[in-house]
């Protein structure tokens, strides 16, 4: 029996796709390994956020190498999807596959050759279809990828040109897909996609119609946002998470970028600071124990250190839950890059690391108001470390637990004591256990029509 292994960079969705890309070669034979292991196929699914990403991509694809000097590495995603050929000269890449092209991985497999690197990726303009993705078998949550793609091309942002115009897969699509998902005992589905908000522009219908599909046609219990620009964050969607019954998560990801209105505009974001601040107090009106992830970008050309220091200002008033700080980099075909008054990159990496520390802060502040609250818990399949179970609260607060049997993929409610702040997480003591063929949620269907 052949052998692979996979390894993913970057966001939920290219992990869904890898999971994807797994499932195809195992229903046509083959055995999947860890990446560790001497396999006869490697696939390498990348990233191309940061400007690490052909780095990180070498760095992998020198490890499968060293395992099996004779592998065949497949490298794909938007790194590839971006600069194919640059990838393509890496030594020991085999096959280098866009971001449609990713998905006939077996037919181009059948293609290669010993000794000769192929390249198959089309042009941004021609990916135009959807194509269906959701991880299974890893844990109790899947990701299920319900759109791609991005209108908007923030002058800093690679995204458009590696996935193409924003696209949806149909709500009858997805609602099926969930209903596989639960049958398969899966009890939380984290819906992902590159904007999210933008889903079913494309179709004439909107991201709120398709929860409300979700919620209406499947038994799911515990469904999951990704990440939602503030633009797109409406009042009613608010509204329908703080009145499902608890099957939406209190669980928002909501990029900022910047706390300085002037440096937004640069960004071509389509939100300033007001905006961005009426959503957060919004939302907590409605879901006061919610927990707020927030993207920040440091060093932006122009940015000065009175631009700065209004971003930090403005994030220490924020009740957010943990930010995700990146520091720019100069990309090709973005118009940031042709942007005057750089940021040197010593001053970049100080305000990333102020910001982390910031979010520090933030997190172990937010931990503090739940400690002896207790909350739903959806727990792992693995154990860590430790030997403990861990699972995550409705809010996405990470909780640790004594080995049960039989309590991996159960939900339960439990009382979070001791807070670790060098492991991120609680100590959880069990109050009560939902069977997980129990449904102890109901959905209140009149409310959706008004």
């Amino acid at each position: 029996m052949k052998t692979f292994s996979a390894e993913t960079l970057g966001c939920k969705l290219n992990f869904s796709e890898t999971s994807t890309l797994a499932r195809h070669l195992t229903e046509a034979g083959w055995q999947e390994q860890p990446f560790s292991a001497a396999s006869d196929l490697y696939i390498i699914n990348t990233c191309s956020v940061t400007d690490h990403a052909e780095r990180k991509c070498r760095k992998l694809v020198q490890q499968a190498l060293n395992h099996n000097p004779e592998a065949s590495v497949v490298v794909t995603g938007c790194f590839a999807q971006l600069r194919p050929e640059q990838v393509a000269r890496i030594p020991g890449v085999s096959l280098v596959l866009g971001n449609d092209e990713k998905f006939d991985l077996l037919q181009y497999l059948a293609k290669t050759e010993k000794d000769h690197t192929m390249v198959s990726c089309g042009q941004y303009k021609s990916l135009t279809r959807f194509r269906p993705a959701v991880s299974t078998g890893q844990r109790t949550r899947s990701f299920l990828k319900v759109q791609d793609g991005c209108d908007y091309f923030c002058s800093f942002c690679t995204i458009p040109l590696a996935r193409g115009r924003s696209r949806s897969a149909p709500p009858e699509e997805v609602v099926a897909s969930v209903r596989d998902l639960v049958a398969d005992g899966v009890r939380e589905v984290v819906l992902t996609g590159i904007n999210l908000g933008e889903y079913g522009r494309d179709m004439g219908t909107h991201f709120y119609d398709l929860l409300c599909h979700i919620l209406e046609h499947t038994a799911l219990p515990r469904l999951r946002i990704s990440s939602l620009e503030p633009n797109l964050l409406e009042d009613r969607i608010i509204k329908l998470a703080a009145n499902s019954d608890g099957r939406i998560m209190p669980h928002f990801h909501i990029p900022l970028q910047s706390g300085d209105d002037e440096i937004l505009e640069k960004m071509r974001r389509r939100y300033n600071t007001a905006l961005y601040k009426d959503r957060i107090e919004t939302l907590l009106a409605y879901l006061p124990e919610a927990s707020i992830g927030i993207d920040v970008l440091t060093g932006f050309p122009g940015e000065t250190e009175q631009h700065f220091e209004r971003t930090y200002r403005f994030l220490s008033s924020l009740p957010f839950h943990y930010l995700h700080v990146f520091t720019y980099s100069e990309r090709p075909h973005t118009t940031a890059i042709k942007l005057k008054n750089k940021v040197p990159g010593r001053i970049r990496k100080q305000r990333t690391a102020a910001l982390k520390d910031l979010s520090f802060q933030k997190e172990w502040a937010f931990a503090q108001k739940f400690v002896g609250a207790v909350r739903p818990v959806l727990v792992e399949k693995h154990l860590n470390d430790t030997g403990c179970l861990e699972g995550y609260t409705d809010n996405y607060l990470r909780v640790a637990f004594e080995y049960h049997p039989g309590l991996a993929n159960s939900i339960m409610e439990a009382e979070l004591s001791q807070y670790s702040t060098e492991k991120g997480l609680f100590e959880g003591k069990i109050k009560r256990v939902f069977s997980p063929a129990s449904e102890p949620f109901h959905f209140n269907k009149d409310f959706i029509r008004t």
